[in-house]
């Protein structure tokens, strides 16, 4: 019976060993396997006896009265296709048949092939001794990993399909290495100092429920697919105290970030990589930026009752060049679809009354919850709490934010707690406060501030959504232009283990917001939001960047935890006007090639000669008026010139 401190998580009967003695025929020992919780839940023992006598015999020293070490032979039948150990040991105890052991001390786990008929497990444990197959005649092997994961993370091997590596949920460390990627970027005294890792790791677990259980067995992947669930606990638990990263050793940070994840599974088939290299690429061309679109130009584009015209014209105007600052306010609600471009003065002053007694009605809706309903509204309460303590974290240093007390974080916190009305499913997520803080800035206004923000959100929701399908598209679809682009710096970046391109995470989950200042990213994103140029230019972004930084990471031999330093370290330090330059001299470069390949042009959605011929595109209008936001199609194709990369 266990203690009174242990407690029984898993049992199941009919778990049989299978065993071979002096060369004779399997012989099945029957017995009961259980997980038995201990030290407070922070560990567990496997436990399984045998419960029927057999004529199983145990090698080992005869009257030591201590426990020994058993030597089991078996060997499978030909009809059986699994391959099985030669011999295996186990610690038992003389006429007690018993297999015992702490979830700490395992190393790894391989389950049987489905072939089998039934599953077995086979443990070995980190001091290398691997114990006797437990075989599941009546199935609940699944089951009994599942219930292992509480406490120990259970990763699949990228080159075994079969084999399970199994790694303490160290949050300590898993807390070090999540400080090296400064995913939730603010090393400030407002962060909530790490105190008590481990407890409110556990607390966290055990109030997380089925749908929060994967965190610790695939914690990078879990992270990124639902930051709405796993943020409060990120951001108090997994930053170090005041705000110092420490790094985490090479070895176990690639441990946890360079295996397969399986939830982000982003590596593309070998023929796709074949298909896209056989392209040769021609020189890049310069490319010169332009003034911002000023207050005269912005009139101009203006008929006498407000409609926008010439459209496409003024989109290539502000992606060249930018925005006055001074007409971000009244340009940005058309970028964002707040505004419609054919709408008149008279239709925009009638559309924000509606508009604006929408955003009320649902600000009423959260602020008439009582206290007493939002005791049994435990969304909200989540929501309301992570909202709460990201509100005081959001660009503090900067003077729109800066100081207690001040009422543009009312603003910010009542715009997010709106949105939670407005998009029920999707909720506040961490980042969306990252988004909103410059658009805020600029609308000066809650209501227009919000509804800019759902335009934004309606761009990059997919970042947020939990089935992990939007990120792992664009770092597939980054991986992808790496290898097309620059197959060298590919090379490079696999043989780091670093060609999943995890370290570009931050810069596609919150659009570079922190990578650059207020100006800059302001400037970046009325840019990105025309969708002037191609599908995409985000990642086109990303390759601009790399590029810049290819000489540092090769040159200086960096390896996968030091490129992931370098990228973060790269925050506030990079030439937005360069890198748009860049960005776009590289869309041109692959607009010029021969033969595009065809997983290059649906990234970029750029039309085939064929398309043209037809006048057809793969990229669709996206303003209200009907005008193409893609580039002059008219690009000369380059012939045969000589093939260059980066």
């Amino acid at each position: 019976m266990a203690a009174t401190n242990e407690r029984v998580i898993f049992e199941k009967e009919g778990v049989f060993i299978h065993t071979a003695v002096a060369n004779s025929d399997d012989t099945l020992l029957a017995g009961k396997v259980s997980l038995v919780e201990k030290d407070g839940g922070f560990d567990a023992l496997l436990d399984w006896k045998a419960v029927e006598e057999s004529n199983f015999e145990v090698q080992g020293s005869e009257g030591s009265g201590q426990p020994t070490w058993g030597t089991v032979s078996f060997h499978r039948s030909a009809a059986q296709t699994v391959a099985s150990p030669e011999s295996v040991n186990f610690h038992a105890k003389k006429n007690r048949y018993a297999i015992n052991f702490s979830l700490l001390e395992l190393k790894s786990i391989r389950r049987s092939s489905p072939s089998l008929g039934w599953s077995y497990l086979l443990f070995v444990l980190k001091d290398g001794a691997t114990l006797p197959a437990l075989h599941f005649h009546e199935g609940g092997s699944k089951a009994m990993m599942k219930a292992m994961e509480k406490y120990v993370s259970i990763t699949r091997s990228p080159h075994d399909n079969r084999l399970f590596v199994v790694t303490p949920n160290d949050t300590e460390a898993l807390s070090r290495s999540f400080d090296e990627l400064q995913l939730f970027g603010e090393s400030s005294g407002d962060l909530v100092s790490n105190t008590n890792v481990k407890g409110k790791a556990t607390r966290f677990l055990r109030a997380a429920g089925q749908t929060k259980k994967k965190f610790f067995r695939d914690p990078y992947t879990t992270t990124l697919g639902g930051f709405s669930k796993v943020t409060n606990f990120l951001r108090d638990t997994l930053i170090a105290p005041n705000g110092h990263p420490t790094q985490r050793p090479p070895d176990e940070m690639a441990d946890l970030l360079s295996e397969e994840l399986p939830g982000l599974d982003i590596q593309p088939t070998e023929n796709e990589f074949d298909l896209i290299t056989r392209a040769s690429l021609g020189p890049r061309p310069d490319v010169e930026r332009r003034q911002p679109v000023s207050p005269d130009q912005w009139k101009n584009h203006q008929d006498g009752e407000g409609r926008i015209t010439s459209i496409p014209l003024l989109l290539e105007a502000i992606f060249r060049g930018g925005i006055h600052p001074s007409l971000r306010k009244e340009v940005w609600p058309f970028l964002l679809e707040y505004y419609k471009w054919d709408s008149t003065h008279k239709d925009r002053l009638e559309l924000r009354k509606r508009k604006e007694d929408d955003y009320f009605r649902m600000k009423l809706q959260w602020k008439s919850i009582t206290e007493d309903q939002e005791s049994r509204f435990t969304e909200l309460r989540d929501r309301r709490s992570l909202i709460e303590k990201d509100v005081n974290r959001t660009d503090r240093t900067h003077p729109f934010f800066e100081g207690e007390q001040n009422p543009s974080l009312t603003l910010l916190y009542d715009i997010l707690m709106t949105y939670c009305m407005y998009n029920f499913d999707l909720g506040y997520v961490q980042g969306m406060s990252d988004l909103l803080s410059p658009i805020l800035m600029v609308m000066e206004n809650e209501v227009d501030a919000f509804w800019c923000l759902v335009g934004f959100m309606d761009r990059v929701h997919h970042n947020f959504e939990t089935d992990q399908q939007g990120m792992k598209t664009q770092l597939i679809q980054l991986q992808t232009l790496v290898h097309f682009l620059d197959p060298q710096m590919y090379t490079y970046l696999e043989s780091k283990e670093s060609a999943n391109m995890y370290f570009c995470f931050r810069w596609l989950l919150i659009q570079f917001k922190r990578e650059f200042s207020f100006p800059d990213i302001m400037r970046l994103w009325e840019v990105h939001w025309t969708d002037y140029l191609c599908q995409n230019f985000h990642l086109l972004l990303c390759m601009a960047i790399l590029d810049t930084e290819k000489s540092a990471m090769m040159d200086n031999y960096l390896g996968f935890n030091e490129i992931l330093k370098h990228i973060n370290d790269l925050s506030l330090h990079i030439d937005v006007e360069d890198i748009m330059k860049k960005a776009e001299g590289i869309y041109i470069q692959i607009a010029e090639c021969r033969d595009i390949p065809k997983p290059i042009r649906d990234i970029l959605a750029i039309k085939s000669e064929r398309d043209a011929d037809n006048g057809t595109s793969t990229t669709e209008s996206a303003d209200s008026g009907g005008s193409a936001r893609s580039a002059d199609s008219s690009i000369e194709i380059v012939p045969d010139q000589e093939e260059t990369t980066f």
